[in-house]
C-alpha cells in the first residue's frame, strides 16, 4: 500500500501546459504564413514582415520548449516508475531481514504475529484488539520475543532490527547469545 505524501501525481498537469504551448505554437505558425503568403500578393502593409519573423521565432521557440518539456516529463516517468520498483525491492529486502531475525530468534507463531505489530509500531492495547486476545497476554507474548531476540523494550529491539538491516550486526542464533550471556 504505497504513500503518496505529495498528494496525486500530476503529469496531466504538464501534458496540458505543453498542449497549450502546442496550441500557440500553431496559432504563431498560422499567423505567421497568413502575414508572409499576404505579403507575397502584395496585400501586407508596411512593417509586417518583422511581425511575421518575430512571430515564427516565438512559435519556433515554443515548439523547442514543447520538445524539451517532453523528453524532461518522459525522463521524470521513467525514474518515478524505477524509483518504484527500487522501493518495492527495498521493502521486500526489509521484510526478509525481519523475517530471518525473527526466524533466527524461534519465535512462535503468535510471538511472531506480536512481533510483527510491534514493529508497525502498534500500542499493546491495539494488537491486543487487533488479535482478539487480552492486554495481558500480548504483554506476555511482548515479554517472550524480547527475551528471545535478547532485549529488554521495543526500543532495544527495533534498534536490534535496524542494525541487521544497516549491516552492523551480523545475525546470530538466539541461543548463542543466550551462552554468551550466561
Amino acid at each position: 500500500m504505497p504513500s503518496n505524501r505529495q498528494g496525486p501525481a500530476k503529469p496531466w498537469i504538464l501534458i496540458a501546459v505543453i498542449a497549450v504551448q502546442a496550441l500557440c505554437a500553431a496559432v504563431f505558425l498560422g499567423d505567421m504564413f497568413a502575414d508572409l503568403s499576404g505579403m507575397e500578393a502584395g496585400e501586407a502593409a508596411q512593417g509586417e514582415g518583422p511581425h511575421a519573423y518575430v512571430e515564427g521565432l516565438a512559435a519556433v521557440a515554443l515548439l523547442a520548449a514543447i520538445v524539451i518539456e517532453v523528453r524532461i516529463l518522459m525522463w521524470l516517468l521513467r525514474r518515478k516508475a524505477h524509483l518504484e520498483d527500487s522501493l518495492s525491492s527495498a521493502q521486500a529486502a526489509v521484510q526478509d531481514v525481519i523475517d530471518a531475525e525473527f526466524a533466527n530468534w524461534g519465535l512462535t507463531p503468535a510471538e511472531l504475529d506480536v512481533a510483527n505489530f510491534l514493529v508497525k509500531g502498534l500500542p499493546t492495547a491495539e494488537i491486543a484488539a487487533m488479535r482478539g486476545s487480552a492486554e495481558g497476554t500480548v504483554k506476555a507474548q511482548l515479554n517472550a520475543i524480547y527475551r528471545k531476540s535478547g532485549t529488554s523494550n521495543r526500543a532495544e529491539l527495533m534498534s536490534l532490527l535496524i542494525d541487521t538491516m544497516m549491516g552492523q550486526r551480523q545475525t546470530e542464533p538466539a541461543a548463542d547469545t543466550a551462552a554468551r550471556s550466561a
